[in-house]
């Protein structure tokens, strides 16, 4: 009897190993398909600004243009301003495509990362015109001067775009489940120790490692964007804890901390610190 109480005292425990290291691995990928997706974001927004001689700044956490409101042209609205959505929007359906038809099979670390890929892809282009028409910038410039038809109606395109979002939240719980090789943490009665540890826990870190790599400069319109993530991932919770599967690929990779990523992840958050801390002039 005493052996017994040892061995399922020493479960949980064991258990709590996994979760700890799922978490770790999941904020990792989390912000690194963030920097890869807003890098493509922003860049495709540059590119674009630069190439129409809008003047402005790339700086951390924002683009400010050096132009006054009345020297814009809905031309060059729609194309400044819709870009990195569209682009967003191709890498999402990329990964997509890359998850399902290759990843999705094979052991390892990519297929999470492609899964946070293409929902860090669907923020930037649903979840963003949901937040900024919160403060009237960003990508809500679209819609307001794509109608010109006064702001009840972005509000409904933003409200439209939210409800679209939350239910691309709900599909994508098939993915994040077969996003995952832990036998352990993928059996059904863990279910919300992994939704803890690889989806909730990676936002809420993820999301503060960001306001700290941003900070000073960031502004309220990229923290909603933060918050707006809520859409893809609340509707996702629900959807898997209802959904009873359990299953991983066959020889699964053992969990185990992927410092390989880690560093990468270092490296990364670094020199985008550096780099754009002092701002990148263009157009």
């Amino acid at each position: 009897m005493e052996s017994d109480l040892t061995r399922a005292s020493l479960i949980p425990s064991s258990d709590s190993g996994k979760a700890s290291i799922v978490a770790v691995n999941a904020t990792a990928l989390y912000l690194l398909a963030y920097l890869a997706v807003q890098s493509a974001f922003q860049l495709a927004t540059v590119a674009t600004a630069a190439q129409l001689g809008i003047r402005g700044t790339w700086q951390l956490g924002r683009l400010q243009f050096r132009m006054a409101d009345s020297e814009w042209w809905q031309a060059a609205v729609l194309a400044v301003y819709g870009i990195g959505p569209v682009v967003s929007l191709g890498l999402g359906i990329g990964a997509l495509w890359l998850f399902w038809k290759w990843a999705r099979r094979r052991r390892g670390l990519l297929k999470l990362f492609l899964f946070w890929m293409i929902l860090h892809a669907c923020n930037l282009s649903l979840g963003a015109l949901a937040a900024d028409t919160l403060t009237q910038s960003g990508t809500w410039f679209v819609p307001s001067w794509l109608f010109k038809a006064g702001n009840a109606l972005n509000v409904i395109v933003a409200l439209l775009a939210a409800m679209l979002q939350m239910v691309v939240g709900y599909l994508a719980a098939i993915l994040f489940l077969q996003s995952h090789d832990s036998i352990t943490m993928m059996q059904y009665h863990n279910r919300r120790r992994l939704l803890v540890s690889a989806v909730l826990l990676p936002w809420l870190v993820g999301s503060a490692v960001l306001l700290l790599l941003h900070w000073p400069t960031q502004s309220l319109t990229e923290q909603l964007r933060y918050v707006a993530m809520l859409l893809l991932l609340g509707p996702l919770y629900m959807a898997c804890t209802n959904e009873s599967f359990e299953d991983t690929i066959e020889s699964p990779s053992r969990t185990r901390l992927a410092t390989g990523v880690l560093l990468l992840l270092s490296g990364a958050l670094l020199a985008w610190r550096l780099v754009l801390a002092s701002g990148i002039s263009f157009g």
